[in-house]
């Protein structure tokens, strides 16, 4: 288990709450790109949003803060310029009037960004400061993008998330610590993902190709029909540097073939063992028996994975009953750049409950007031 440094407790930010009428923004910062999403205090959803196409670099000192402000920046002041637009004076005067300031006040910033754990130094140094001198933000919050994905599928309820694509992480959190497991790449895990099942479905196919035990010629039929000769896989595959969004694009031929196929529905059954595994690994323990074993909350999945269907969701829900009796198993209804904006909201009215912690979110030391206690992230399996 990694012990963090001490995280601060669910503080007011300083200054007080903001009112309804103010703005927030919420960053969604991935390998597709930079997503950024406008929004008010006191109403769901996002007024506006935007696309900046190009992925913000990532290079010896992490992640570029300069570069993702070169896009950003431009970016909040065209929604900000939109959302001001459409709205009448007479509704500008309400909003100011029912939040006690300035209808143009952007009260908070929440930014979700991949490898903001490991490689996020830079941001978390640069970007309060800079937001506060380009936009008059006085609070701001850095989260990995696991986090803001459970933002989005769970809230700020106690709970576990998986977020499933090209690879696979799960989250939980009581609300005093977060847990971890896996994540770690399709090297070394990232079990149950989309690259994992688009390799043990091309392994299975040049098992059959070779005449060896295990294989699926369903399965050889469809590398054919993607990739070409079987023996021209290796040098297809191996010169790539997306090597997991490569194997990954073959998880959707696996499920296709898993209805009559039993060896790609043993894969999905296994990716589906993985992926229980890692959510009961994060999940919470319940806080009250309920007498019958259950009590354990909810498990929200998330992402791309899961557009797979029932090929992998049936045989998943059946691991987790199995696993985590009780739990209750949702679709997230929000993705990573909802949950930036929830992140913000909270932020901007001081009911931000979600853990701080310094690297999976961070919120500056001097935006916030009260005593100071710990949370910790732990990788692998919760205490019992």
């Amino acid at each position: 288990m990694t012990h963090a440094a001490p995280a601060a407790t669910h503080a007011v930010p300083a200054g007080g709450p903001a009112g309804s009428g103010a703005y927030v923004l919420g960053v969604d910062s991935g390998g597709s790109g930079l997503r950024v999403a406008l929004g008010r205090v006191g109403e769901p959803g996002p007024l506006a949003t935007t696309v900046c196409a190009e992925p913000v670099r990532t290079g010896p000192g992490g992640i570029d803060a300069g570069h993702l402000l070169d896009q950003l920046l431009p970016a909040a002041r065209e929604l900000l310029e939109r959302a001001s637009a459409a709205a009448s004076a007479e509704a500008r005067s309400d909003a100011a009037r029912a939040g006690g300031t300035s209808a143009y006040e952007v009260a908070a910033v929440a930014i979700g960004a991949a490898g903001m754990a490991t490689l996020g130094e830079r941001l978390r140094a640069e970007l309060p400061g800079a937001l506060a001198d380009a936009l008059g933000v006085l609070r701001v919050a850095l989260a990995a993008d696991a986090v803001t994905a459970y933002a989005g599928a769970v809230g700020q309820r106690p709970g576990a998330v998986v977020a499933g694509g090209t690879g696979m992480i799960a989250l939980g959190t009581d609300l005093k610590e977060w847990h971890r497991a896996d994540g770690w790449g399709h090297l070394l895990g990232d079990s149950g993902g989309g690259a994992w099942i688009g390799r043990a479905g091309l392994d299975a196919a040049m098992r059959a190709h070779d005449g060896r035990r295990g294989g699926s010629a369903a399965l050889l039929d469809r590398l054919r029909a993607v990739f070409g000769a079987a023996e021209t896989l290796p040098g297809l595959l191996y010169p790539r540097s997306d090597r997991p969004a490569v194997l990954a694009s073959f998880a959707p031929e696996v499920a296709a073939c898993a209805g009559a196929d039993p060896v790609a529905a043993g894969i999905l059954r296994q990716a589906a063992s993985h992926v229980a595994e890692a959510a009961a690994a994060v999940c919470p323990a319940p806080t009250e028996p309920d007498g019958e074993g259950g009590g354990t909350g909810e498990v929200a999945l998330t992402g791309g994975l899961f557009r797979m269907g029932e090929p992998l969701i049936a045989p998943l829900r059946k691991e987790l009953a199995r696993l985590l009796p009780g739990a209750r198993v949702t679709t997230a209804t929000g993705d990573p750049l909802t949950g930036a904006l929830r992140i913000a909201r909270a932020l901007a009215t001081g009911d931000l409950r979600l853990p701080r912690h310094p690297t999976m979110l961070f919120v500056p030391p001097e935006q916030e007031t009260g005593q100071r206690g710990r949370t910790a992230v732990h990788d692998g399996q919760r205490p019992g």
